[in-house]
């Protein structure tokens, strides 16, 4: 008789903007998923969907192969695993953690080093690019650290989330390849930001700036996106600090390595100051807030 095709099972924690259509799909390719969070109810969706709600983040350990999590930052991420009934009491040598949070990259290797330390799972950084409309679609592209063997288990499972997933180098070699993908996004949101005011000032139907640049060497999706809800002031609302987390990150990477980083410093004192005003929820776009608030015509 034919051996029997062992099925996948994979758990996932931090059912937000991103992890929620991410399990969706995961479940839409009729993947074994369950899922975890600290209010059962926000897993409701989830659930009905054909996922499998866990009691603890141990007993989601118990159950699985791969366990993802996609959570605010490194604290959170450290807390799933090691506080009482976290991850580490319910793994084993063989499961595979696949962090898709944005996290300092050095958090990342700590966190890896105590996971080795303790015999208890494999780890691999690897956080998404795409939004929530990538995340929707099944189209993030994901930028991973780890180890060779490692990232190739990974590699087929991330299929239904996924557009691509590159293999960057060790652990760290992820977060710190978003880190570079937050930075150019923040400089390009910045630099469009004073640039739409100052148009505006001008009188310059600001709208049509998208449509004019489209195909040109200034086009990009940031541009085609971002800019389009920055001109009608289309905040989406994100944890206070998320994007200041990230630049913060980039920042202290620089002074570890030595890198020079004048742009980025720069920007990040722009993030810090709309914290500073209250303002810190509007995400990535949120430095057209300290320009004009109200929609560019």
């Amino acid at each position: 008789m034919p051996k029997e095709k062992t099925v996948l099972k994979i758990g996932f924690i931090g059912l937000g903007i991103m992890g929620m259509p991410m399990v969706h799909n995961f479940l839409g390719a009729n993947t074994n998923v369950t899922v975890w969070g600290r209010t059962p109810a926000k897993m409701d969706p989830a659930v009905e969907a054909g996922a499998t709600l866990a009691a603890s983040p141990k007993e989601l350990a118990k159950a699985v192969d791969i366990v993802f999590t996609c959570v605010f930052d490194a604290d959170a991420v450290e807390e799933v695993i090691f506080a009482e009934n976290g991850l580490i009491e319910g793994a084993n040598s063989d499961m595979l953690m696949v962090d898709c949070s944005s996290i300092h990259p050095e958090r990342a290797r700590d966190l890896a080093a105590r996971l080795k330390a303790a015999n208890s799972m494999h780890f691999v950084d690897c956080p998404v690019s795409g939004g929530r409309f990538g995340a929707r679609d099944g189209t993030l592209v994901l930028m991973a650290g780890g180890g060779d063997a490692d990232i190739e288990r990974l590699r087929p499972v991330v299929t239904p989330i996924s557009q691509r997933l590159t293999h960057m180098g060790p652990v760290g070699c992820g977060q710190a390849t978003k880190l570079v993908n937050q930075s150019i996004i923040a400089a390009e949101v910045a630099v469009m930001a004073e640039q739409f005011a100052f148009a505006d000032t001008y009188g310059v139907q600001v709208s049509k700036i998208p449509e004019a640049l489209a195909g040109g060497w200034a086009d990009s999706t940031v541009l085609q996106d971002h800019a389009k809800r920055m001109i009608k002031a289309e905040y989406w609302q994100t944890a206070p600090g998320n994007m200041l987390k990230d630049m913060n990150a980039t920042c202290d990477m620089g002074q570890q390595t030595g890198s020079p980083m004048p742009v980025t410093s720069t920007v990040t004192e722009l993030y810090r100051f709309l914290g500073a005003q209250g303002n810190g929820d509007k995400g990535q776009i949120g430095l057209m807030y300290l320009y004009k608030q109200d929609a560019l015509d």
